[in-house]
């Protein structure tokens, strides 16, 4: 009890203030590396957050020594292996997959094709659920994983959902990469494709992000209409062909229709 009340006092007295800022520049350290494809070094990361480099150097050292960065041999800095550990407890605990399972489950016995439950982060969709049908062919992906979202049928269900204004205000964001002949690698090309999205009601991702693979997606709405999450089905594209991806559409949105429920976004209407 004495510690917790010294800890208290701490924060209350004359050098909270400095100890909240101290760690809103250590999460800005960890944002600044999350950002960047390659590792930095002290002086880019001084530079870039506008610090001393002895300053810069000391929230290396703490942010090292927890593990939640790293120097590599050229003594350049990058994520540390820890946030991995976070981040896997975190989809752990989160509520929506849990509430989402069963229903997922469900669904993947009846199209018996592999289900994905993937949130928003930034540019990419991150997998924070797979449940895969008794199939000898399954997708190769993993919890934890993550896809750009201008070629995923998740990515491009959650964008459909979005204002158009707040869409065009990531586009500057996303690097459209080309991962197949069939990837979408221009803004207008994706634009449209997100109005076909939001009139059918679900995405289509025709062997965009791998060959041989078609998924389609449908968005996770909270009680305000906002997509929270996406839903996916995924499978080879001699089994997932074009003419029955409708009917797995109609199932998943039916599945989504029970997870909002689940979740008290919406009532339960068939």
């Amino acid at each position: 009890m004495a510690s917790h009340n010294a800890v208290h006092n701490t924060v209350r007295g004359s050098s909270g203030v400095y100890k909240l800022q101290a760690l809103d520049r250590a999460f800005a350290v960890l944002d600044l590396l999350a950002g960047s494809n390659t590792a930095l070094g002290l002086a880019e990361i001084a530079e870039a957050l506008g610090l001393h480099k002895s300053t810069a150097h000391r929230f290396l050292m703490v942010l090292e020594r927890h593990r939640m960065a790293e120097r590599t041999q050229s003594g350049k800095f990058r994520l540390g292996l820890r946030l991995c550990e976070f981040g896997s407890r975190a989809i752990e605990q989160f509520d929506l997959r849990d509430r989402a399972q069963l229903h997922l489950k469900l669904l993947v016995a009846e199209v018996e094709e592999t289900a994905h439950l993937c949130i928003l982060e930034k540019t990419h969709m991150v997998y924070i659920d797979k449940q895969e049908p008794e199939r000898s062919i399954r997708m190769i992906s993993r919890v934890g994983a993550s896809s750009p979202v201008h070629c995923t049928a998740v990515g491009k269900a959650m964008l459909a959902t979005m204002p158009r204004a707040r869409v065009e205000a990531l586009l500057p964001d996303l690097v459209l990469e080309q991962f197949t002949r069939r990837t979408m690698t221009s803004r207008e090309a994706l634009l449209k494709e997100l109005e076909r999205t939001s009139r059918r009601g679900y995405a289509v991702d025709d062997e965009e992000r791998e060959e041989g693979v078609r998924c389609a997606g449908v968005a996770i709405l909270d009680g305000r209409g906002e997509a929270i999450a996406a839903v996916s089905i995924s499978g080879p594209s001699f089994r997932v062909t074009m003419q029955k991806i409708p009917a797995i559409a109609g199932k998943l949105m039916s599945c989504v229709r029970d997870i909002q429920h689940d979740l008290g976004y919406v009532p339960l209407t068939r």
